[in-house]
């Protein structure tokens, strides 16, 4: 069992943020990564249709006989991690516990900030797994839905970005946060924008570093790290590969030559 791949999935490109860190984190570790780019955005869909998004996309990482699922997709977390559990048997990680321990963690004052896509805010999910941990903290939530196609389109430092930002974050900002939960995968491209906007009194979380550490963590307690020599991550997609390797390529700063297009019907 040890010796299986990880299995990671999102709606698109965004997981590959959690897939670079998990990459440099467990170098030793095989990584198959399943990107649904024929059904992206996951963020502005009902629960029911993420859900069953999510079941498909596990069912076929499973396939590829993986020793653990990780939800590198925020709206899919926040709905989906109890039925995959159920349903598959194998531990899986999301990225939403994982952001909200550390920013339970850092916060001075209490006044924790969340921005994430439409889907991932309305379901509050941020807020419940903070308050799990210290229901004394005051939670403020924003979607922030521009900045995915920036991220995307390369546009992350872009004076475009830097203005959205502002749009976005100003409410926050007036509520007195002094930590930001990026609670989107994209967003931890943005972070130099945010903190150009932010300011260094306000400390940012990105659940993608977290969610690696919670899978190191979660390897070694179910003694599941690799002994054998890594393979090269392998890509999948369900539509055509062309915007995803060039975009992923972007994302993870090497290219991706390994990336097949599949089938989730």
């Amino acid at each position: 069992m040890s010796e299986r791949a990880i299995g990671v999935f999102d709606s698109g490109v965004g997981g590959l943020t959690v897939l670079k860190e998990m990459l440099r984190l467990l170098p030793g570790e095989e990584l198959v990564y399943l990107g649904d780019t024929a059904r992206v955005p996951y963020g502005s869909k009902s629960p029911a249709t993420v859900l069953r998004y999510a079941l498909e996309a596990a069912a076929f990482l499973v396939e590829q006989r993986v020793k653990m699922l990780v939800v590198a997709c925020n709206t899919a977390s926040s709905v989906a991690l109890t039925e995959l559990e159920d349903r598959f048997r194998l531990p899986v990680v999301g990225v939403i516990e994982p952001g909200a321990r550390k920013a339970v963690a850092v916060t001075r004052g209490g006044r924790v900030g969340v921005i994430g896509t439409e889907g991932t805010i309305a379901s509050g999910a941020y807020t419940r797994a903070i308050h799990a941990l210290d229901p004394t903290i005051e939670v403020f939530s924003a979607p922030c839905p521009l900045f995915v196609p920036l991220a995307e389109e390369g546009w992350a430092e872009h004076p475009v970005a830097r203005l959205t930002a502002r749009e976005y974050l100003a409410p926050l900002m007036a509520r007195g946060i002094d930590t930001l939960v990026l609670g989107c995968t994209h967003y931890p491209l943005l972070k130099q924008t945010l903190r150009e906007v932010l300011g260094d009194q306000v400390a940012l979380v990105d659940s993608a570093e977290e969610t690696s550490r919670t899978v190191e963590a979660m390897l070694n307690g179910h003694r599941l790290p690799r002994r054998s020599d890594p393979a090269a991550p392998r890509f999948f997609v369900t539509d055509i590969p062309t915007r995803f390797v060039r975009v992923g390529g972007a994302f993870l700063g090497r290219d991706l030559t390994w990336v097949t297009q599949v089938s989730l019907d």
